[in-house]
């Protein structure tokens, strides 16, 4: 579209200069033209308008007192100026302080030594320190000395990490990179200096990955940091089937597997033989760290391995040999009877030859009796809730929502011919018992109640939902809020 113009149509012969007829008190006046043209003298927008666009000389024919009022509105203006602050950044204290003094160290009072470099500081900086504190208020003998050679007996501290602990002492704030707090948390725990540890400890706590969650678990156990150690264990337990990784593998010590596999907030994903196969892999790169192919090829890889062996384990299972005995306490946490219940899993541990084979006799012993009590004592299943039983006991099993809308899904194995299926919709989740309406791989039982006891958990943070329902022959409908 083209520009928009406006113009005032007037009968002919009247000049542009000529007054309007009603122009008197209630129109407008015009200055009669003086050759120049309306951009020389400005323009007067007078009527409920206080904008006036003047140029040098111009005044306004309509209110004679606008000079006037200008001339107020400019002082007003200059006087609201005057009374304005104006900020102006300059050099904080803190800076000055941290350059003049510690960086360049004038005014030094003391010279530390430690690890080949010295430092010029003052004595009245380092007492916020506790470990300085008390070597200058005590009746030691570097309470007197303007020299002091510093031991470093841990060796997570480096030059880098004590030239942070030291001027942490003469700045407000410290910047710390997570693949130096490690260093750094060593040397604020050494000279006792809590503002930087508990910094130390927010840094760690927020920057939990897999990279760094076995370095930060091992740092926070030796320096005290039970909260940083906490949240470490909750990333694992959350992570740990769904994040596992080469590396990650390496890292674990079977102390801290232990933990994470006998634990009832273990994430599953799916189901118990995927824990089994997770160990089984993690334990192959313990007994050869050296490995270095990709997480595709390792269990590969890891049956390669243990096949090999076979011929030298002499009758013997590999975890009952000198080389599998310390992997015994971690295995133990394995809830057997949730894998030989379905048939591929049973081949698969029998022929691995990792598990004891008197473990197995005995579980399958256990749920074969389990079974003639479903189908000829009337059992029903768990009448109340017993915390400790079912976090001990329960089969883990977990599937992951990425997104809303309905799924629906059963677990694997023979439980008994109770064929549970789980439906996601809606923000609901539903327990319905199979009895022959819906397709089924095995047999499915038709004894008329069978109850059941489960925990339900949502997100990666483990909210606990629920943790006790009786599933009779119907359904069972859980809101997930």
């Amino acid at each position: 579209m083209g520009s928009l113009s406006s113009r005032v149509l007037r009968p002919p012969g009247r000049s542009r200069a000529q007054q309007e007829p009603g122009s008197g008190a209630g129109g407008s006046a015009r200055r009669p033209e003086t050759g120049g043209d309306a951009a020389g003298h400005g323009f007067c927008y007078c009527p409920g308008s206080r904008k006036r666009k003047r140029s040098s000389g111009a005044l306004c024919y309509c209110h004679p007192e606008s000079e006037t009022d200008e001339d107020e509105e400019e002082g007003n203006e200059q006087q609201r100026l005057l009374n304005t602050p104006r900020r102006k950044k300059l050099k904080s204290t803190s800076k000055y302080i941290y350059q003049t003094l510690f960086l360049n160290g004038e005014n030094s009072d003391i010279k530390i030594c430690a690890l080949g470099e010295e430092w010029s500081l003052h004595k009245i900086y380092l007492c916020q320190s506790g470990y300085f504190s008390s070597m200058f208020s005590g009746s030691w003998k570097e309470s007197s000395m303007n020299i002091i050679e510093l031991e470093i007996p841990d060796q997570n501290i480096d030059v880098e990490a004590l030239q942070v602990a030291f001027g942490s002492l003469y700045r407000d704030d410290v910047l710390i990179k997570p693949s130096r707090v490690i260093a750094i948390l060593a040397a604020a725990c050494m000279l006792q200096l809590d503002g930087l540890i508990q910094q130390c400890g927010e840094t760690m706590k927020e920057t939990i990955n897999v990279k760094t969650v076995c370095g930060y678990y091992t740092s926070a156990g030796t320096y005290g940091l039970d909260s940083v150690k906490k949240k470490c264990l909750e990333w694992l337990l959350n992570n740990l089937m769904t994040h596992q990784n080469v590396e990650l593998f390496k890292e674990l010590s079977i102390n801290v597997m232990k933990l994470l596999i006998g634990s009832s907030n273990l994430f599953v994903m799916q189901v118990e033989m995927d824990v089994y196969t997770a160990l089984k892999k993690w334990m192959f790169l313990q007994l050869v760290p050296s490995w270095n192919g990709s997480l595709k090829q390792l269990l590969t890889e890891t049956d390669v391995w243990f096949s090999k062996r076979k011929k030298d384990f002499e009758g013997m299972t590999f975890l009952e040999t000198e080389q599998g005995k310390p992997f015994v306490s971690v295995f133990r946490h394995l809830r057997l009877q949730y894998i030989i219940s379905d048939l591929a899993s049973a081949r698969i541990i029998e022929q691995d030859c990792l598990i004891p084979s008197g473990w197995l006799s005995s579980v399958y012993k256990q749920q074969w009796l389990a079974m003639l009590r479903a189908e000829q004592d009337n059992e029903v299943g768990p009448q109340e809730i017993n915390k400790e039983e079912l976090e001990g006991n329960s089969m883990r099993c977990g599937r992951k929502l990425a997104k809303d809308g309905e799924y629906c899904w059963r677990w694997t194995g023979f439980n008994f011919g109770f064929d549970l299926l789980v439906t996601y919709t809606n923000r609901y989740i539903i327990f319905k018992r199979n009895t022959l309406n819906q397709p089924c791989s095995g047999s499915v039982s038709l004894q008329p109640r069978r109850s059941i006891a489960f925990s339900i958990y949502r997100n990666n943070s483990w909210k606990k939902i629920l943790e006790k329902s009786f599933l009779t022959l119907d359904l069972a409908m859980i809101s997930i809020i």
